[in-house]
């Protein structure tokens, strides 16, 4: 039995792609394009051109197949669950491809004859261009604004004198008012607060406990994967995708073949597969032990109704394929960014994290000045652990999540309303101008 396979994207134009399957196109033809709406629209064409140039006999049979990353037990399992091209999705291919004739071709010869330079018109550059257009206007009509903040510390003492601990606190009510940014607009005003402050005497008027509940980060797609890639690696996003392109078409391992490390990365899906999650959840067991697993099986979807999601988020191919196995074979940058997504692939399928925190007003008892504080401490780690499991990455450290201040906690813990606690000079005055860049 002779069968042809054919994967990828190309322009369908007559030529020797298409000689080629004439050729070898005996019993069975396999089409392996994207599966998304464009990769079903590619495998459809190729079937009316083949059949319009009489390739194809009453005796080969078309089969569509689907996969989401180039491994050899997604390929094999692909192969096992054949289908017929889908014309749903190669319609609403269609209207798309409606929709740039109808904007695109009408507006861009427009552009051309208007702006030199312009390139093209279509019905995603326009939406982005009006956002960004529409952003920059606010930023010029934007009017710049003077304010000041005020901060002191508070010493907290202790059993041991020598061990009083200050603690920062920024005034959050004057004159029984609450203040917001704008409400300092002068140095006079802040001096004005300075000598009311060194007239008061300060208590404690309430404490506020609670616990903060933080779950995993969402597995990564195309755009937050090179965000945060630009955040914690400074790289910019097309060197992040061309790194992700070759982690995606793979690298030779020892002996092995040549394997992809992660799946698809031009994708807008949250979703992972079933068993990709099993293994991801044992892994995590056994790396850390059974309350680090999340208690029920984290699913992520997009909330947008009829949402596409034909790919999957962007994790590794195989989770048990540690960043620290590869030290040695990757480079630096790719090592790096491996790490960035086994690592948030593994928290994805963990526990929240939890948090103690603590909130101290002090102020005068009269209600003319209050100043406020908050501190915490992390109660568990959660999805954190796999962000500073040293083992599983030596090479990089892409802790995760808020300072906790821990001295900061306890002291504030220690305080009970109505005791009354001084200030130390001296006070800390900030004063900023109020203009902002949004990009």
């Amino acid at each position: 039995m002779m069968t042809s396979a054919w994967s990828g994207r190309c322009l369908l134009l007559p030529g020797h792609t298409l000689r080629a399957l004439k050729l070898h196109c005996k019993e069975n033809l396999i089409l392996a394009s994207d599966p998304d709406r464009e990769g079903e629209a590619i495998a459809w064409h190729i079937k009316e051109m083949l059949e319009q140039q009489g390739v194809l006999g009453f005796d080969v049979t078309v089969a569509r197949v689907v996969f989401h990353e180039i491994s050899e037990d997604a390929i094999k399992k692909a192969l096992m669950s054949p289908r017929y091209i889908d014309m749903d999705l190669v319609n609403a291919y269609l209207a798309r491809r409606s929709l740039d004739y109808l904007i695109g071709f009408g507006i861009s010869p427009l552009l051309w004859r208007k702006l030199p330079g312009c390139q093209s018109a279509g019905r995603v550059q326009s939406a982005a261009l009006a956002l960004v257009c529409d952003r920059e206007a606010e930023i010029e009509q934007f009017k710049a604004h003077e304010y000041w903040t005020v901060q002191t510390d508070f010493k907290i003492q202790s059993a041991d004198p020598s061990n009083a601990t200050c603690i920062p606190f920024c005034i959050k009510h004057l004159n029984s008012k609450k203040l917001d940014q704008l409400s300092i607009p002068s140095q006079e005003e802040a001096q004005a607060i300075e000598k009311m402050i060194h007239s008061s005497t300060f208590e404690v008027l309430g404490v506020k406990r609670s616990k903060i509940h933080k779950n995993p980060p969402l597995p990564y797609i195309t755009s937050s994967l090179q965000q945060d890639a630009a955040n914690k690696l400074h790289f910019t996003a097309g060197y992040t995708m061309k790194i992700a392109q070759n982690l995606y078409e793979g690298i030779n391992l020892s002996s092995e073949e040549t394997t992809g490390l992660i799946t698809y990365i031009r994708t807008d899906g949250f979703h992972i597969s079933d068993g990709a999650v099993e293994d991801i959840r044992s892994l995590v067991k056994e790396r850390y032990g059974q309350k680090y697993v999340s208690e029920d099986i984290r699913k992520y979807l997009k909330k947008v109704k009829n949402a596409q999601e034909a790919h999957e988020a962007i994790r590794p191919t195989s989770i048990r394929r540690p960043p620290s196995s590869l030290v040695g074979i990757l480079d630096d940058d790719s090592l790096k960014l491996y790490t960035l997504i086994w690592k948030r692939t593994m928290a994805c399928q963990m526990e929240a994290s939890r948090t103690e925190m603590i909130q101290v007003d002090v102020g005068i008892p009269e209600g003319e000045m209050n100043f406020h504080s908050t501190a915490s401490k992390l109660d568990f780690k959660g999805y954190r652990a796999v962000y500073e499991d040293d083992q599983a990455s030596p090479c990089i450290d892409s802790s995760e999540g808020d300072c906790v201040h821990e001295c900061n906690f306890e002291a504030l813990s220690k305080l009970m309303v109505a005791v009354t606690i001084p200030f130390l000079y001296p006070l800390s005055f900030s004063g900023y101008c109020r203009l902002f860049v949004i990009i």
